[in-house]
């Protein structure tokens, strides 16, 4: 049977680390708790961790901050943040800095669960994915689904974060199509959009950056009252 995935849960808030230490143990979840950073590094160094639920506001750094590091140290462990601030642009900015997605304070757990699941399901897609298509290639980029691994035309590995690796496949997997926000959102997120949600927005444009999609190369094209979609070739190779 294999082993239940290993949530890191890190608040400073004592009663909010139990309540979802135990929900989440009861939901079949194997939990781990830390206070803060210092907790929070102690178990990355000494645990194999699925998937971080981190809050923004903690005793000795900020949730941001920490999100903005592990993403360049460990791009492909997916970060839920939890927040109290109500500002969309706060949220906005933890997603322009590799968060996967984001909950407000107060919330129901099993909220927070669906969401969890709702990631981990992504990342179980693209391992299945991974099966079936050895690679991709477009524009001269080759995608490795099986190590989430994009390599661009001069040989130079790109560091995406898993919201974006998981934007990319859906691109992949669709090329030609014009998907919609919701249509994106749902199939990277699993939750339908909010009239104000931009974190299709966010994600593309962190996608488009690091690719080097400036509009000379059109990679993506914007329709318009439309979405986006993949404007170039896209070749498979399927596994030996």
């Amino acid at each position: 049977m294999p082993n239940p995935p290993h949530i890191l849960v890190v608040d400073d808030d004592l009663e909010i680390r139990r309540l979802l230490g135990r929900y989440l143990d009861g939901q079949g979840l194997r939990v781990t708790l830390a206070a803060d950073k210092r907790e929070l590094e102690e178990k990355l160094a000494t645990q194999q961790i699925d998937l971080i639920v981190l809050d923004v506001m903690l005793p000795d750094g900020s949730g941001l901050d920490i999100c903005r590091q592990l993403r360049d140290r460990k791009p492909h462990i997916p970060i839920i943040l939890l927040t109290a601030l109500k500002e969309d642009v706060d949220r906005i900015i933890g997603l322009e800095i590799g968060a996967d997605d984001y909950l407000g304070k107060p919330f129901n757990p099993r909220e927070l669960l669906a969401r969890i699941r709702a990631v981990l399901r992504r990342s179980g897609e693209m391992v299945e994915t991974a099966t079936a298509t050895a690679s991709y290639g477009f524009a001269g980029f080759v995608v490795s689904p099986a190590t989430r691994a994009v390599v661009d035309p001069d040989g130079a590995e790109i560091a995406l974060t898993g919201a974006e690796f998981d934007l990319l496949i859906v691109f992949l997997d669709r090329p030609g199509r014009v998907l919609s926000r919701e249509q994106l959102l749902d199939l990277t997120q699993g939750r339908e959009a909010d009239p104000l949600d931009r974190s299709i927005d966010v994600l593309m444009s962190r996608l488009r950056r690091k690719l080097g999609d400036d509009g000379k190369f059109q990679i993506f094209k914007t329709v318009r009252n439309g979405g986006y979609q993949l404007a170039v070739k896209v070749e498979t190779e399927a596994p030996a």
